[in-house]
Formats: structure tokens, sequence, C-alpha cells
């Protein structure tokens, strides 16, 4: 057994010598890439994409309890004070490698962050550890391997859940919560936990997953595979930064003669149909962001077992730290009947597929109200120029139908 590891990690080392050439030793200790270098004071969210845009903003820092250090935005309307609440609080909740600007990219009629601003809501907007807006940690350094030991488990037990009682200690009433992709995967986990469900209102998840067992993206699948999630953390890279140079190089070892990558978001998300082309080179500007190898590790453990549970460290270490061999789930029956939920999600969406939506609802309590767009991939929920008129407008309803304070906005 200890003979046939170690030709594993033989071949994995040699494998990725080979891809990265002499490069990978520049890529881990020579490059710097945007997560790491020191953030300047004026480097903000609110600096960079809502000042700008004429909507007051200000950044706020949460502690979580095992002392990340979050940047949480705070946004009014046009026409507000950023001081006063003017309506119900709004938690907005990026997916996997992005950042609180995906609310934000394009313009103040396009991008929901702005459209729930000016339409009375007090937006706070969320950005996870490790990503560019956050602010480390409190002791521990971006090069140090501990840094990285996390996956959207933590995300959601700890990032969202904080993010959530923060708000909801300076506000005094409940929040709602809007997620995408990854950011309805740490909804949909925390939800189980009583002491974070009761602090909701009611959640917007676009692009819901907690199963990914239909998962049908050519690139994610080559890449799962290739068990590519093993071979990285084998090398001892546990940030995940597509910006480095290994990450450019990784990308064009895997579309290199297996994957067809013209079309590289469409191979990863499936097919958008209604998002601007020509904005590309902005987006780009801002994403993607890092994340950790093993968060991708744990996202790949529920695509290969199709399950909804907590990070698989193996039967040993699963015994020691959860009592149990294998991993506990995360039971979607436990998120109260009483929580209203609102769904919206796509037919050409090559991540969140709708049989493992159907999954999910068969697993909830309750019945949330569903929005299916058949033309929709996974990016057109954030960045369709239509989006306003075919999604938020339909989310901005749902929630004044729930809210407490619904004759003040």
């Amino acid at each position: 057994m200890a003979k046939s590891m170690a030709a594993v990690v033989v071949v994995v080392r040699s494998f990725l010598l080979c891809l990265f050439s002499s490069q990978i030793a520049a890529a881990q200790f020579a490059a710097t890439p945007t997560s790491l270098r020191p953030r300047l004071p004026n480097d903000t969210l609110c600096n960079h994409l809502i000042l700008p845009a004429g909507y007051p903003c200000s950044e706020h820092t949460v502690q979580t309890k095992d002392g990340y250090l979050l940047a949480l935005h705070h946004v009014s309307s046009r026409t507000g004070n950023i001081s006063e609440q003017q309506g119900p609080p709004v938690l907005l909740q990026h997916g996997l490698f992005m950042g609180g600007d995906a609310w934000f990219l394009d313009s103040p009629e396009q991008s929901l962050g702005f459209i729930l601003a000016d339409n009375g809501f007090d937006v706070w907007v969320g950005n996870v550890r490790g990503t560019r807006w956050s602010h480390g940690h409190v002791s521990l350094s971006e090069k140090d391997k501990d840094f990285w030991d996390w996956s959207w488990q933590e995300l959601a037990l700890h990032d969202l859940a904080d993010m959530i009682c923060y708000i909801n200690s300076i506000t005094n009433t409940k929040i709602f919560v809007v997620g995408h992709s990854q950011g309805t995967i740490m909804s949909l986990a925390a939800f189980t936990q009583p002491d974070i469900v009761e602090m909701v209102e009611a959640a917007a998840l676009l692009c819901p997953i907690s199963y990914l067992g239909h998962v049908s993206a050519p690139f994610v699948l080559r890449m799962v595979n290739m068990h590519l999630d093993q071979m990285i953390l084998a090398m001892g890279i546990h940030e995940l930064n597509f910006r480095s140079d290994w990450g450019i190089n990784l990308v064009d070892s895997i579309c290199d003669g297996h994957v067809d990558c013209n079309d590289l978001l469409s191979s990863i998300t499936g097919k958008n149909c209604c998002f601007n082309n020509s904005r590309v080179d902005f987006y780009l500007e801002y994403e993607p962001h890092p994340s950790s190898s093993k968060n991708l590790r744990h996202l790949f453990q529920m695509i290969r077992k199709d399950t909804f549970s907590k990070y698989d460290y193996g039967l040993f270490k699963n015994l020691k730290l959860y009592g149990q061999l294998k991993p506990p789930i995360f039971d979607l029956g436990h998120i109260p009947k009483s929580l209203p939920l609102w769904i919206a999600y796509g037919g050409n969406d090559d991540l969140a597929d709708v049989t493992d939506l159907q999954h999910t609802l068969k697993e909830l309590q309750s019945k949330p109200e569903l929005l299916y767009l058949e033309n929709y991939g996974h990016v057109d929920f954030l960045l369709s120029v239509n989006a306003k008129k075919d999604v938020y407008d339909h989310m901005i309803r749902f929630f004044r139908s729930w809210g407490k304070s619904s004759s003040s906005y």
C-alpha cells in the first residue's frame, strides 16, 4: 500500500512538473498574485465600482470565529443616506472564484446590487476569505498553508453565518439573503443550522447548488476525471489562483487536445444567452478571485459522490473529527418549512443541473417559488443584459411579499 501511494505521488509530481516546466518554482515563490499584494487604503470595492456610480458605500470588517477578516460593503441608493437604514437589509453572497464586485459589473440599470439599492433595500455585500477585497487573518499570512485550510463548509458555517450575525446586530432585524452558485451552497448549508436561519427573513437562490452529481460542463468534468484536485494538493499547492502563471498554464493544459476551450466560459458554465461579450475584458479586471485547493476538492467530492456533506478527510480522520466513518450530511430537511425560498434556474446551466435541483427540492420541507428560464446559463443570472426584467423584478416582488416593512419600500 505504501509503495503504491509513493508511486502515485511520483506520477503526480512528474505530471505537474512537466505541465508547469521551470515556471512552477517561479509561480510558487516569486510570483505575486493579486491576493498577496498589500491592499492600499483606497483599493476597496466601494472606490472601484460603487462610489464612482454615484452610490453611497461604506466598508465594514467582520472577524469570523476562526480569525478571518472579511470585507462587508454597505450600499445605499443614490438618493439615500448610508447612515440611515432605508429599507429591509439584504445580503448578497457571491459564487466561486468571484467577489462582491460580481453584483456591480454592469450599469446601475443592469446590476443587481444597484437595482436593489434603488428599490429601497439596505444592501450589504459579502466577500469570503481569500478574495481580493477581504483582509486576511488575525494571525496567519496568505502565504501560510493553514490560511487556505478551508472549503465551502467553513464559508457557510463561519463566513456567511458571521456576516448574517453582524448585519442582524447592526439593523436589529431579520435579513434577506441572495446567493449565486457557491453562494447558494453556503446558504443552504447555513440554513440547516437553527441559530443561523432564525436571523433570515427569506432567501433568493440563483443557480442553486446542493447536489452536483449531474454536472455536464466539459471543462469541469475533465478536471474531475484527471483528479486534478488531488494532484494540486499532493504538490502542496493550497491557494488556487488562476491569475498566477501556473494557473494559466493549468487551464491551457486542460484545454490542449481534450476540451474545446475556444469558448472557455461555455465549457465551464454552459451556454450563456444574454451577457454582453464586449465587456469581457472589463469583467476580467475583477474576476477570477482566488479560492482554496481544498474547496475545489470538496466540490469535486460532491460531483463524484452526489452527496451534500461535510468535507471527506478519509475514514480515520473522519472518525477523529466527526465521530463517524463518513462525513455528516447537511440535511436539507432541517431547513424550516417557514423559511420562504425563491429559486431561479436555467435550462442551459451545466453546473446547476435541473436534475440536481429536483433532488434538492424533494428534500426541502417547503415548496419554494420557482423561476425557470430555458435559455439562461450559469452566468446569465448575474450578467444578462435582460436580467432585470427576466429575473430581478421577480425577486424584488418576492421579497416585498414577505418583508415585514414592505410598506416602506
